[in-house]
């Protein structure tokens, strides 16, 4: 089967060398036209077209942050930062980047600063609408784990706080129930009566782990949009979740994984589980205890990504994709990013320098990544 086109919506903070999160989003739009404004002026996003092909994926990846660099150093001393909270300082104020927005209005008033966190989005573009809806309902199932891998949150105004995703924990997902859809036309009733209802101030006002996506939602979607994962600075790790997540989703368009809603659970108890899982994996990340959705089994995160893992080598291998495995197997032993934090304050590193030394080496890889792709060698 051919590969899924695939897209991702990335999120980053912009500030200065020393750490602190500052707001610079209005001058980036109007100077590099790549990047979008979010509702608080501290972060920024850039998108990367759809792509099937993951080498050209990592310089879509790559290169837009790079020119991002470039501008920031020209307008002085700024930088990147890594992680998905303001972790030093900040949540006592909204910076709104366009006061005249309604929807932001809204926004501000209704959540704060809880919505003030980046993260990333991966989108695989599919054509029919009920197998996107049915990816939907594998990738909800199945989000946790990629939280689990990708937890870059555990600091928040300068303190630890206990949890590996900060951010998910503190993230507003609206509505607070979303059922798992049967199909595309249970969807769109049910965006249509949430909008009667006025829980979703618009078609874009769904902030689940997972929802579809596309060009006219609900009526006309073209991609699963999957929604949960921290920022990863690692584009190398980005792209080794990706492959992971892709080859289940293959699988389940081939027949090879069954439906959920064919499973022992209904789709209540499917829901309760995505749930609670969603939040272990917040808390604890690899080490969270989660219930397998097709099983009832509990295991951890970290037994069950090594499960998907091998799982998924044979796949990797005859797309060519093995090299893009590799850093899900370091993450699994060597920690993701948060614990690796973690593990560097707890042997006495103040939190700003954890962060400083994180961001030093976002900026080495991109520049070492651009080294490869310009000498046309994958990474």
């Amino acid at each position: 089967m051919f590969l899924l086109p695939k897209g991702f919506e990335v999120e980053m903070y912009t500030g200065t060398t020393s750490g602190e999160i500052v707001g610079l989003s209005e001058q980036i739009v109007h100077d590099l036209p790549q990047y979008m404004r979010e509702p608080d002026a501290r972060n920024v996003e850039y998108a990367t077209p759809p792509l099937a092909d993951y080498d050209a994926l990592l310089c879509e990846l790559v290169r837009p942050r790079l020119v991002l660099r470039d501008w920031l150093t020209a307008h002085g001393e700024y930088t990147l930062l890594p992680g998905s909270t303001l972790a030093l300082a900040g949540s006592d104020r909204f910076v709104r980047s366009d006061p005249t927005s309604p929807y932001h209005d809204r926004i501000e008033a209704l959540y704060g600063t809880r919505v003030v966190t980046c993260s990333i989005h991966i989108n695989f573009g599919i054509s029919d609408p009920d197998d996107i809806l049915k990816a939907c309902r594998l990738l909800r199932l199945e989000a946790p784990l990629v939280l689990a891998l990708s937890a870059s949150s555990p600091f928040f105004d300068g303190q630890v706080t206990g949890a590996h995703s900060t951010r998910w924990l503190r993230f507003p997902r609206t509505p607070e129930q979303v059922p798992l859809f049967a199909d595309h036309a249970h969807y769109v009733g049910w965006v249509e009566e949430q909008l009667r209802l006025g829980t979703m101030y618009n078609v874009r006002h769904l902030w689940s782990s997972v929802r579809p996506n596309g060009p006219d939602r609900p009526y006309g979607i073209n991609r699963a949009e999957l929604r949960i994962a921290d920022m990863i600075a690692s584009p190398l790790d980005l792209l080794g979740i990706t492959v992971l997540v892709e080859h289940r989703l293959i699988g389940l368009m081939a027949g090879e994984i069954a439906d959920p809603l064919a499973g022992r659970f209904s789709a209540d108890e499917l829901v309760a589980i995505a749930d609670h899982n969603e939040r272990a994996a917040a808390a604890d990340s690899l080490d969270a205890e989660l219930i397998d959705w097709q099983s009832g089994e509990r295991l951890t995160a970290r037994a069950w990504v090594t499960r998907l893992l091998t799982e998924a080598e044979p796949f990797a291998a005859a797309h060519g994709l093995t090299c893009y495995l590799k850093p899900v197997a370091r993450l699994l032993e060597e920690g993701n990013e948060a614990m690796r934090w973690l593990e560097r304050h707890r042997l006495g590193v103040p939190v700003r320098d954890v962060l400083l030394d994180a961001a030093a080496r976002m900026a080495d890889e991109e520049q070492e990544l651009l080294a490869r792709l310009c000498a046309g060698t994958p990474a």
